[in-house]
């Protein structure tokens, strides 16, 4: 093509391109055509195959499908598949939650992750640039899951240096968690009292690797430990990102595949141990009242929210690196059952596992109240009538524990209270919900002691939970790191070290003593409900605004077929609905319950609840007003036209990848291309547009709908309008 072409000038400019099909062509300068690269038919009555641009002009790319399947999965299957669902399940009604889980899946997690794939794939761009051309006016998206993902990144990474810190610590006999300390005082030795109060693991967490403080306020300084193993985490993430998705990609095989490992291999050992089957059944008995229940829907939509990871620009980021006619419908589906089936692995490993502590429990329940009992006996306190004669003390049975608890209670029912005898149901220890760190670092490291050569099985549970950390801090940073390194032109090994050691100084804030409390702040304030705000304006600027016809046919036209009518409603009507439900039961969970912590207070040796002081309140509401912060900025100054749309930062592989598909529709159809009489005017209505319109419609797309001056920027633009053209904002669905 000539330098002088008029093209030519307007890609080497940062204009908006305003000129119809008809005006470029009208003004380029002759060609030979039969010997033109552009030339998609050849003479008459001869087929010459098209000469394609190539997709990796420049921008990085996936070295294989697995490779990047594999990344998906490791950013969405995180820690929270192993600590969060289980104990949902468990609090919402066993089996019976697995039944809203699902369907609210099917409506909610897989469309939303579908729409966030394929926007990432047509656009090729991260986060910000494909809200900028979606609609610059709604550009503050993209910043808002940047500013989450800074959040996420910052504490999320304290506990994977958590994890670090006690994979070191399992390379011992016996695990430095399974027995209480002995303190010397003088020529006497006794056991620590916090300990004695509280378990050895528990004691472990809270006071030899946390050092906590008993309040927020008191900071205590910095933990040495804890410092350091934050600073190696940090070390392991930038080397992994710093390379880009070619080091990270590969990163993924082992991060990703390594889980699933460990959880097989705890699943066959959990199975052999006495008491798993008791959890499993526990797990899986359906409380089917329990789905009547607001409160169980509102946990399973979170849970599938943040499960898939939407809103945080990973799954935009890692999609962005596919090819343009990659089926992004197949891997979104995929990848979702892959996330569901490996929370029930999950579920099935953890009550497993903790089937197995309860029964050891339970047995030392019994154990213990047996040897109260045999005191009240010797000291005439009960009678020896009371004792069932078939019952030995010395190998007492937990049903001959019930049966002699429940004639003692009958008999002395006047004075029983005063026995302090406990009932050591095992049903009790199983209700027992635990989640989060209390699951991963007290109750199954607990478990894990008890395990025939348990520091082989804590290591390999420990490096499990970093290889899951890892893979979804990758996912996080390159949501950062991507959508920079897409609008800014900064140096991209330079950018991420920066960030990590940026990340790693506003880390400080949660190894200190009091470090854990603030985990516990930004884990409850800083994604929540900015992430449900950025997912529902996703799926309104999508659905609503640049139009949902116009999507289905722009999904047509990258994967070679049209996705199951039952799309178009979920993204309009449904997947609306319930986010904005989600929102509202969000807003008012958050409006009636007290904002707090559990605290550690050592004297008791025990959590108590305890509310944030005034500027920690402060600091909890600053969380989500400053995530939150530029939408309405970049609203205002795009509205008044005080900040630039973006479009004059369209990448080269998107112009071209605009310039192929063209290219593809003139070969399938050219006379979707007739132009016009007079150069500048709009081609005619075609009966090939009527892709565009909605199941059962009768009515095209009004042409105008694609200025570039309207809200849709020029993210999904595959043609233009003429500047003659009147620009003014219009909807392209009817129904708008």
């Amino acid at each position: 093509m000539p330098k002088n072409s008029k093209v030519t000038q307007r890609e080497q400019s940062h204009e908006h391109v305003t000129e119809s099909v008809a005006d470029l062509l009208a003004h380029e300068e002759p060609l030979d055509y039969k010997n033109s690269s552009l030339n998609v038919g050849g003479a008459a009555g001869k087929k010459v195959p098209q000469i394609e641009v190539p997709e990796n002009d420049g921008r990085p790319a996936w070295n294989s499908k697995l490779q990047y399947i594999l990344a998906q999965v490791g950013f969405s299957v995180g820690l929270g598949n192993v600590w969060r669902f289980p104990y949902l399940c468990q609090k919402n009604g066993g089996g019976a939650y697995l039944v809203p889980y699902f369907i609210l899946l099917l409506v909610i997690g897989i469309p939303l992750f579908f729409l966030e794939l394929a926007v990432g794939q047509k656009i090729r761009r991260g986060s910000i640039g494909v809200w900028n051309y979606v609609c610059p006016r709604l550009g503050g998206i993209g910043m808002s899951s940047l500013m989450v993902c800074g959040f996420v990144g910052l504490y999320y990474n304290v506990i994977i240096g958590w994890s670090i810190f006690y994979f070191f610590q399992s390379f011992q006999y016996p695990l430095p968690w399974s027995d209480c300390p002995i303190r010397k005082n003088g020529t006497f030795a006794i056991v620590e009292p916090e300990c004695e109060k509280s378990s050895a693991t528990t004691y472990f967490w809270y006071r030899q690797t946390l050092n906590t403080t008993s309040t927020i306020a008191e900071s205590g300084g910095l933990n040495v430990k804890m410092t350091l193993s934050l600073l190696a985490a940090w070390i392991i993430v930038c080397l992994a990102v710093i390379k880009g998705i070619a080091s990270s990609g590969k990163v993924m095989y082992f991060s990703s595949l390594f889980p699933y490992v460990v959880l097989f291999c705890f699943l066959v050992r959990g199975l052999m141990l006495k008491g798993s089957v008791d959890g499993i059944a526990h797990m899986f008995t359906p409380k089917l009242e329990k789905m009547l229940e607001p409160q169980v829907w509102r946990e399973a939509a979170t849970q599938v929210f943040f499960a898939l990871g939407l809103g945080f620009g990973g799954v935009i980021a890692f999609s962005s690196y596919n090819k343009i006619d990659n089926n992004c419908h197949f891997d979104a589906v995929l990848v979702s059952f892959i996330n569901f089936l490996t929370s029930i692995l999950a579920t099935l490993v953890v009550f497993a596992v903790l089937g197995f502590k309860a029964n050891i429990m339970n047995e030392k329940c019994v154990v213990d109240n047996a040897e109260k009992i045999v005191g009240y006996l010797n000291s005439n306190v009960l009678s020896h009538d009371l004792i069932p004669p078939h019952v030995n003390f010395s190998h007492l049975t937990t049903s001959d524990y019930a049966e002699m608890y429940q004639v003692i209670k009958t008999v002395k029912e006047g004075s029983f209270s005063h026995l302090g005898l406990d009932p050591c149901i095992l049903e009790d220890e199983l209700n027992k919900a635990v989640q989060g760190t209390g699951l991963a670092f007290i109750a199954f490291t607990e478990a894990m002691t008890h395990f025939p050569a348990s520091p082989f099985w804590s290591v390999m549970f420990f490096f499990m939970l970093i290889n899951l950390g890892l893979g979804s801090m990758i996912g996080t940073m390159t949501g950062i790191t991507t959508p920079v390194l897409d609008t800014y032109k900064v140096q991209k090994e330079l950018f991420t070290v920066c960030c990590c050691i940026v990340a790693f100084l506003c880390g400080l804030l949660f190894v200190q003593r009091s470090g854990n409390y603030f985990v516990t702040m930004f884990d409850d304030y800083s994604a929540g409900l900015p992430l449900t705000v950025v997912v529902i304006l996703e799926n309104m600027s999508v659905a609503w605004i640049y139009g949902t016809k116009r999507f289905m046919q722009d999904l047509e036209d990258m994967l070679g077929f049209r996705p199951n009518i039952i799309y178009f409603y979920l993204w309009k009507y449904v997947s609306p609905i319930c986010l904005i439900v989600l929102i509202s039961a969000s807003v008012i969970e958050m409006a009636f319950s007290p904002p707090g912590y559990n605290a550690w207070v050592e004297e008791l040796a025990q959590e108590r609840f305890q509310s944030y002081p005034p500027w920690a309140l402060v600091m909890c509401f600053a969380l989500i007003v400053v995530a939150m912060l530029p939408l309405p900025i970049v609203f205002i100054a795009r509205h008044f036209n005080l900040m630039s749309d973006g479009s004059n930062k369209l990448s080269v592989s998107y112009r071209k990848s605009m310039m192929k598909d063209i290219s593809n529709l003139e070969e399938q159809d050219e006379s979707r291309f007739i132009l016009g009489a007079k150069p500048g005017e709009a081609p005619a209505s075609l009966a090939a547009r009527k892709a565009y319109l909605a199941p059962g419609g009768n009515k095209p797309l009004d042409p105008n709908s694609l200025s570039p001056k309207s809200c849709y920027g020029t993210g999904y633009q595959n043609a233009a309008i003429s500047p003659t053209t009147p620009t003014t904002p219009t909807t392209p669905e009817s129904d708008f």
